[in-house]
This record gives structure tokens, sequence and C-alpha cells, in this order.
């Protein structure tokens, strides 16, 4: 099955998850820091740093997506679909600093005796579990339809900062109902939240990187894109097929056996049909560079026949 939609379509879809995703962890981040700060729960303060930065993220992305849809020029000739992996590696390594100094700070707040929280700062926390797991499923369908790196990240972000609440809540349900001998608890909650935005920063930058190395896409859709490629006429078999992702799309290099006795027009017409047809049928695929090679038995046969 091909790609569903059109590239445009594809980028429209992230963006509008990208965009979702920011006004909700800015609303969320607002409101876990004024809880915290109101509440005295560092862990609250803690998990509004991790969906601040989700934000920051959620702009970059977006950012991202746009330059990534300007089109090909005299200095870059194959787009600049690469700028969402670029953003994306360099707000990893922002998380990652932000979660290593509130995460010192947990770690000097842990023997500092302070007021517990008041009650509705669970109430916080909890709501917070479930719009996250929300977010995160709906990212997910997201990603699988656009195949998009920087959309799969931000899910993981929600349900990582999903789990990062529930630690919360029971870090201030222990504090709130265990009393004041258990204070710490607010803070070792907060150390939870820092492994979480460790976590994600480090997968998140592993990922944007991965992208700058020009892997090679996933088995599924490299079988589907030879298998179309077979299916055009002239085409006795593919002999190497590389398809690297380039933001929300991919880029294919494909070589292709047609019969050795063609003539040069006829093999260049086999090319561009093999061109066209995966272009016109993989919403994804921004450009495909077709390779000829002569059909290894049709020298032989050619002569069994006379």
């Amino acid at each position: 099955m091909s790609d569903p939609g059109s590239a445009a379509s594809l980028y429209r879809s992230a963006s509008q998850a990208a965009w979702l995703g920011l006004l909700v962890n800015l609303s969320l981040g607002v409101v876990k820091l004024a809880g915290g700060i109101l509440g005295g729960s560092f862990a609250l303060i803690s998990d509004a740093v991790n969906s601040l930065g989700d934000s920051l993220t959620s702009i970059v992305v977006l950012a991202g997506l746009w330059y990534a849809q300007r089109p090909p020029d005299d200095e870059h000739p194959y787009g600049h679909t690469r700028a969402e992996a670029v953003a994306a590696s360099n707000v990893a390594l922002l998380i990652i600093v932000s979660g290593l100094l509130v995460g010192w700070e947990a770690l000097n707040r842990l023997l500092v005796p302070h007021a517990i929280p008041p009650l509705w700062t669970l109430a916080i926390a909890a709501a917070n579990v479930v719009i996250k797991e929300g977010l995160y499923r709906y990212k997910l369908r997201v990603s699988r339809r656009t195949r998009s790196a920087a959309i799969l990240a931000n899910a993981w972000d929600h349900r990582s900062d999903a789990l990062c609440s529930l630690a919360v809540l029971v870090g201030l349900g222990t504090v709130r109902w265990a009393g004041p001998d258990y204070l710490w608890a607010d803070e070792a909650a907060a150390l939870v939240v820092v492994v979480a935005i460790l976590w994600s920063g480090a997968r998140l930058f592993r990922t944007s990187t991965s992208e700058l190395l020009d892997p090679q896409a996933d088995a599924d859709l490299v079988r589907k894109i030879r298998e179309r490629a077979e299916t055009v006429p002239g085409v006795r078999a593919v002999e190497k097929l590389w398809v690297r992702k380039t933001g929300l799309e991919y880029l294919a290099d494909i070589h292709i056996q047609v019969d050795a006795q063609l003539s040069v027009d006829e093999g260049h017409r086999i090319g561009h049909d093999v061109k066209d047809r995966l272009v016109g049928e993989f919403a994804s695929l921004r450009d495909v560079l077709v390779h000829l090679e002569p059909y290894p038995h049709t020298h032989s046969r050619s002569r069994e026949r006379h």
C-alpha cells in the first residue's frame, strides 16, 4: 500500500500535531509552575520545566517543518528538509542541560525543611497524567501516518511527561498523607522527573543526529518501493535500492536492470516510468534517482533462442 495523501498533507498533519502540543505544553507548564511556586512543591516546578522545555521543542519542530518545505535552490539542490533534524538535535541539548540544572537544585533541596504542599497540587498532577497520555496516543497515530521522527519524539515526550506527573502525584501524595517526616519524597519525585528529562533529551538527540547520517529507511517502506518498481513494464529486476530519510520525506537511489539490447532512448523511458510511478504512489518520496543496469542473463538467453 502506498503512502496516503500528498507531501503537503503530511507536513500539514505534522504541523497541526506540533501546534496542539505547543498550546497544551505551554498551558500545562504555566499552570504547574504557578502551582509549584504557590504550593511549595519542587516536584511540580520540575515537571513545569519539563513541559516548558517541550514547548520549546514544539516551536523548533514547527520552525523546522516550515523551513523544510522551502523549495530547492542553487545552494541546496536537495532542498531544506533536514532543517527539522538539525533543529531537533540542538533542542535536545537544551533539554539535557535544563534537566541537569533541575537535578542539581533538587539535590540541594533534598534535606531542606519546607511546607507540605496543599491538596490541590495533587489535582494538577493527576490532570496532567490524563492530558499527556491522551496527547501521546494522538501524536503516535500522526507519526505513524507521516513517518515524522520529530512528531514521534514529541509523542514519547508526552508519554514520559505522563509518567513524570505520575511520579509527582505519588511524591505529593506521600508527603501529604505521611507527614513532615516524608518531605524528601517531593524532591525524590523531582529527581525521577529529571531522569525522564535526560532520557528524553538523549533519545531525541540520538534520533535527530541519526537522520543526518543517511540511514536506510525502515525495511517495510524499502520493500514496498522495491515491489512497486518491479511492476513497471521493462524492469527485469531491482539490483540496488537505497532510501534515505530527510525530514518527513525520503530520497531514493534505485538501480534497475533492463534488457541489454534496448536502445538508450527505450532504457531512458523505462527509467522515467519508474520514477513517475514511485513519486506518484509514495507521498513521502521527494525524489528518485534511477540508474540503469543491463540484465545479466539477457545475452545468454538471446543466444539460446538463436
